[in-house]
């Protein structure tokens, strides 16, 4: 069930407690241990699942009768809107803005004042069992028909769930609320689940062996494509109210993770809005630290490694910078420093595999077998099915004089 596990045949027995998805399933989520993205210094999280103040805010103040909880049916559409599209939509890539971390939005908030959004448009195949909710919606011609009058809430009472026995009435009540009782008097009244035809459900490539609603509302199943008017690539921001706010700064990291995915044509698009956001943002560590990889892959090693070092002095738990800058330390034979910057990156996230096994190779170098086997067994923590670990450990445990296969 876990993403990013679909291919795995052993069980990891030490997963990362990532806060982009502790954000959706927990409530009262804890700030991470400064550096990392899923280590804490104490409770992750105040409850498990969702409470009412994911949805109201803070209930303090009104619990004790010193004011209103947040009606989210009464706020502006776009800070309605956000409450639910904070879980309930991922897009291609998200980038947060500086300073900003979604688990601190509060409803009422404006989400884009945390995170903007992007959907990545023009590659073949369209994945559109993938779509998040929100997103599916925003295509369906119910939705763009009602405009800002339909949301989430016009079909889902966010306090009760219908069971099994009522869903299908209730679910055509919703529909029949728009379409009116004579037109479900006439069509197709022998088949009363609206959903098994207009809203199936769709597998899920995101998370293995689960299945999603299909929120587009087809009117003919496997009818529908989705719209793009520009050929190729192309980035579009969500909601498309957004478009306004979005900045070079967004535009260079969202290319920049494209082309770590291998989309054709980020990787061009990734080297000219960086170049463009570090002039326009010279301290930004995130931006100096994806301009150095970009350099590093370009084997403009000085450049790549001014950009680090300059990225460290401003953020020294970077970790992108880092790992990049070891690397580079090590080609160069500066070896113990490239293990200094490996070390405080892999305890920081140690579930990034490539880190210790550059740390077992490293000691593996210098002859310290029983480092490398240390750090081999913690990548084993996390990624049990990583060949070249096994492979590593296995040489370790059978040679007793050789380090290094």
């Amino acid at each position: 069930m876990t993403p990013a596990y679909t291919e795995a045949r052993e069980i990891p027995m030490n997963l990362p407690s990532y806060v982009d998805c502790l954000n959706c399933h927990t409530s009262g989520l804890q700030p991470p241990v400064e550096g990392t993205d899923s280590k804490f210094p104490g409770k992750p999280f105040l409850h498990g699942g969702i409470t009412c103040e994911r949805c109201h805010g803070v209930g303090e103040g009104h619990l004790e009768g010193k004011g209103p909880i947040v009606n989210p049916a009464k706020l502006a559409v776009e800070r309605r809107d956000a409450i639910c599209m904070e879980c309930h939509f991922e897009g291609t890539v998200a980038v947060e803005q500086p300073g900003k971390h979604l688990y601190r939005f509060q409803p009422g908030d404006r989400l884009s004042d945390y995170i903007h959004y992007f959907l990545l448009r023009g590659t073949p195949p369209e994945k559109i069992q993938a779509l998040s909710q929100v997103e599916a919606l925003s295509l369906s011609v119910c939705k763009r028909k009602s405009g800002d009058k339909m949301w989430c809430v016009s079909c889902h009472d966010p306090h009760k769930e219908p069971s099994v026995a009522e869903r299908v009435g209730y679910y055509r009540a919703k529909c029949l609320n728009c379409h009116g009782e004579a037109f479900g008097a006439k069509h197709h009244p022998d088949k009363p689940d609206c959903t098994k035809c207009h809203m199936p459900a769709l597998l899920n490539e995101a998370v293995a062996h689960t299945e999603s609603t299909d929120h587009r509302i087809l009117r003919y199943p496997n009818g529908f494509q989705l719209p793009s008017t520009v050929a190729g690539p192309h980035l579009v921001s969500f909601p498309e109210s957004a478009t306004l706010q979005a900045t070079t700064r967004d535009f260079a990291l969202v290319w920049e993770s494209l082309a770590q995915r291998d989309i054709e044509g980020a990787s061009r698009q990734a080297e000219q809005y960086l170049r463009k956001a570090v002039k326009e943002r010279p301290d930004d560590p995130r931006l100096l630290s994806a301009l150095g990889f970009v350099d590093q892959e370009h084997g403009r090693e000085k450049e790549a490694r001014e950009l680090y070092e300059h990225a460290l002095k401003l953020d020294p738990l970077s970790n992108d910078a880092a790992t990049n800058l070891g690397t580079l330390e090590a080609r160069a034979g500066n070896l113990r420093r490239a293990v200094e910057l490996w070390q405080g990156a892999f305890d920081r996230v140690p579930q990034r595999s490539a880190i210790g096994m550059d740390l077992a190779m490293a000691f593996c170098e210098v002859g310290q077998k029983e480092e490398a086997r240390r750090y081999v067994l913690r990548v084993l923590d996390f990624n049990p099915d990583f060949t070249n670990a096994k492979r590593l450990l296995a040489h370790l445990n059978a040679d007793p004089v050789k380090c290094k296969p």
